[in-house]
């Protein structure tokens, strides 16, 4: 669809800008609910997955950057 046709008529603009939002908010989701981290320490740190990061996974991961 050329862009300056869609842009001519408000709503078919409006309708566009809707699929856009509508497509980033199906892939990509909302932000997660941070209520059950309210009882956790400060400076736990969690993971893309919301999972707590563990010492040993950190030791991992810096042993593997230092090619150890």
């Amino acid at each position: 669809m050329p862009f300056r046709k869609l842009f001519l008529s408000r709503w078919s603009a409006l309708l566009w800008a809707g699929g856009i939002i509508w497509t980033a908010v199906d892939t990509v989701g909302f932000a997660p609910d941070k209520a059950h981290r309210v009882n956790e320490a400060p400076g736990t740190f969690h993971d893309a997955a919301g999972e707590p990061v563990k010492a040993q996974d950190l030791a991992l991961l810096a042993s593997a950057m230092r090619n150890d």
